[in-house]
């Protein structure tokens, strides 16, 4: 890994990397990260433009070294200085923070976000779950994600937060502006104004919260987040409003994207829904969608120091391309890794919410919310049959998911 910035680069390399960002590899992007794999030394491939070097990680011992090192800053991509309302949200992100200030941001959104609190949110799930699928039911299906993927998280979380379900459009839309906002590349200025304008929204709607919660304390997370403190520090209203975005988004995008692209999977396995319909409460079902789907597909880190991985050095001052849907479907830890099997030893392995201290902060809601609709599905609708199954996809090569996905109940 000696290559210098502006050494050419190798046609074969150039030719699969552009090929991961091209629209049309969103929908099946597996073969290009195959591509790409086969180009590596031990899941690392270096990549060098004019005034750029990186590395593009294949191999999940790769990636996990790169996410568990203290060395690999996350957010190296953001601007010091925000140039727009969508980068000033983001700002404050805990996501976009490191060290001693990401310490501090995390502790004090995690000591609202406890595994008490997760835990009680199943009643919850279970309720919306019935409601969703009756409505479901009325209609004979419809598209899944209208129906059930996208009310499901949102409510979840806003119920969580506090806030009020009459804005469940709002938030929804809002979650999206974000979760393209963090996508990066490939934005076009009418789609960074509409995101610019959500973010203004999102600021007047949250101006002046952290004050009147503390006043006034309300059930939820947003209270007890404004109402944390560690050593007398608590967060700003600007660190406030960041964190319950990223909450917000995080809490919605990850599993309404896994719903829809965990039935399209399953539609092209029908050995493993017949498992999953004779076992709808195995314990693997959450890990194994989430690592056969990959919500997440992409992460980065700014690596800000020479790091060892394998035989191979990445240099400080090298970006690194965490290909995560590539890494959870690496061959060399998942035998046979583009099946589905509710058996796999190891399928909590998956990097679907990295590791090291960015390790998801909202896993335990994740699977709670991914194990309980799976059984619901596969316990009430055993002949649910996927009825377009090459449906349209996000134009999200990083949070990749479907955007309508037709199902008949059976």
């Amino acid at each position: 890994m000696t290559a210098s910035v502006g050494t050419p680069q190798p046609p074969a390399v150039d030719q699969a990397i552009q090929a991961l960002w091209h629209p049309d590899a969103v929908p099946d992007p597996y073969p290009g990260y195959e591509r790409v794999r086969a180009l590596s030394t031990g899941g690392v491939l270096p990549v060098t433009y004019p005034d750029w070097r990186g590395v593009f990680l294949t191999g999940h011992a790769a990636c996990s070294a790169v996410l568990r090192s203290p060395a690999a800053l996350s957010g190296g991509g953001m601007p010091a200085e925000a140039t727009s309302d969508g980068a000033r949200l983001v700002q404050s992100m805990m996501l976009f923070h490191n060290g001693l200030s990401h310490q501090r941001l995390r502790g004090l959104v995690q000591a609202a976000f406890t595994p008490r609190v997760v835990e009680e949110q199943r009643e919850l799930v279970r309720t919306l779950l019935g409601t969703l699928l009756d409505e479901l039911a009325a209609q004979d299906g419809g598209d899944i994600v209208a129906g059930l993927s996208n009310p499901l998280p949102a409510r979840v979380i806003m119920g969580m937060l506090g806030l009020s379900g009459e804005d469940e459009a709002r938030f929804v839309r809002w979650s999206q502006s974000v979760a393209e906002l963090l996508a990066g590349a490939g934005q076009s200025p009418e789609l960074l104004a509409r995101i610019d304008a959500d973010a203004r929204e999102m600021r007047a709607f949250f101006q002046g919260l952290a004050e009147e919660l503390r006043a006034r304390p309300q059930p939820g997370l947003l209270s007890a987040m404004a109402a944390a403190q560690d050593g007398g520090e608590r967060l700003s209203g600007d660190e406030l409003l960041s964190n319950a975005v990223l909450l917000l988004t995080a809490g919605h995008e990850t599993t309404s994207n896994l719903i829809p692209g965990g039935l399209l999977e399953l539609s092209r396995q029908p050995e493993a829904w017949a498992a999953l319909v004779e076992n709808p409460r195995h314990p693997g079902v959450a890990d194994e969608l989430l690592r056969v789907v990959s919500p997440v597909q992409f992460d980065g880190r700014m690596v800000s120091a020479d790091l060892p991985i394998g035989e191979q050095t990445v240099r400080a001052g090298t970006f690194a391309q965490l290909m995560l849907g590539a890494a959870n479907r690496d061959p060399g830890v998942f035998a046979d890794p583009d099946r589905i099997d509710w058996e796999r030893p190891n399928s909590a392995k998956h990097l679907a919410f990295a590791a090291g201290p960015h390790y998801c902060l909202g896993a335990s809601l994740a699977r709670l919310e991914i194990s309980e609709t799976f059984a619901a599905l596969a316990s009430r609708f055993p002949g649910l049959k996927v009825t377009d199954t090459r449906p349209p996809f996000k134009a999200n090569p990083v949070l990749r998911g479907v955007s309508r996905l037709d199902v008949a109940l059976g």
